[in-house]
């Protein structure tokens, strides 16, 4: 976690773990925390979308987060997803997650209609004003709203908006945003554009796949915030057919499945989720091998190999 910026570096939207009975598995939950943390993930993000935050109930979700504040060890972040219908109900998540003792939120704009800049502003106002530090979360295929760099500025102008997730995918965002607001810091979102972003200023990463690939994920981090292109891109090319699976409508279940191939428990969704259709999954497999094939030595050169 970097002193005082507990939203940079990289943090994995972490799954939520289900039982065969569909109930959420507290241990395993922190168990993944835990696993993450040892790999040197700077942090973790529970009930954000991967989290599949919106067929959990109130208690689950209060619950979720408190187990990931209490598994996290020192010096790794936890920023709750704070997801909901109205204002109201994402401030009330945003307190939960103070009173839990997180570190910051990650707030997507109000979900449920196409809301209007000036509603969307006053969402942020009331998820600010629970004195965390929130991180705004662009994902308009998801919210049906898009954070534009004209409106994000709005938004920042409110004080408690540190940063963007931005997972629209338009890797020019990045240049508009460090011109109208470049006191918010910029965080890839999307898996399959890190690379871009992080080389033009983004200053982390809210991951997906790194569930299932963090030691590779965070190599890949290094050697762009490094700006060494010579031994990002080889390493990029092959995790990055994996990494595109995050940015797809089945990408809670990509995820998962890719936790199971890797050695991990990713097991079942929640309905309306059911698992991948056999083609599809068995072409994750194929991605899932050539990104799992990877040697990731800290000490080594960074290639591919």
């Amino acid at each position: 976690m970097t002193a005082g910026r507990p939203w940079r570096g990289v943090l994995v939207a972490i799954t939520t773990p289900f039982r065969d009975d569909l109930g959420v598995d507290f241990d395993r939950l922190q168990e993944h925390v835990r696993w993450l943390a040892e790999a040197g993930c700077h942090g973790v993000t529970p009930c954000a979308s991967v989290g599949e935050y919106r067929a959990l109930s109130d208690d689950e979700r209060a619950d979720v987060v408190r187990a990931t504040v209490q598994a996290a060890p020192p010096g790794c972040a936890v920023l709750p997803g704070v997801g909901g219908y109205g204002s109201r109900q994402s401030r009330r998540w945003a307190e939960q997650a103070a009173a839990a003792g997180a570190h910051g939120v990650l707030a997507p704009p109000p979900d449920g209609y196409p809301a209007g800049d000036a509603d969307v502003v006053a969402h942020y106002r009331e998820v600010t004003a629970v004195g965390l530090p929130v991180v705004a979360h662009n994902d308009p295929y998801d919210t049906r709203v898009d954070l534009t760099p004209e409106l994000l500025a709005r938004v920042a102008e409110t004080d408690g908006i540190v940063a963007v997730e931005e997972f629209s995918g338009d890797v020019r965002r990045v240049h508009r945003i460090r011109d109208l607001c470049p006191h918010v810091d910029v965080l890839a979102g999307a898996d399959d554009v890190l690379l871009e972003l992080v080389l033009c200023g983004a200053r982390g990463w809210v991951a997906g796949l790194s569930n299932a690939l963090p030691r590779q994920a965070l190599r890949l981090y290094d050697l762009c915030a490094a700006g060494d292109l010579a031994r990002a891109l080889p390493l990029y090319a092959e995790l990055h057919p994996a990494f595109g699976w995050g940015s797809r409508p089945e990408a809670v279940q990509a995820i998962k499945l890719a936790m199971d191939c890797a050695g991990r428990f990713g097991g079942r969704c929640r309905p309306p989720r059911g698992p991948l259709p056999p083609p599809v999954a068995d072409r994750l497999r194929r991605d899932l091998v050539r990104a799992l094939s990877v040697t990731v030595d800290p000490v080594a050169d960074g290639r591919p190999r």
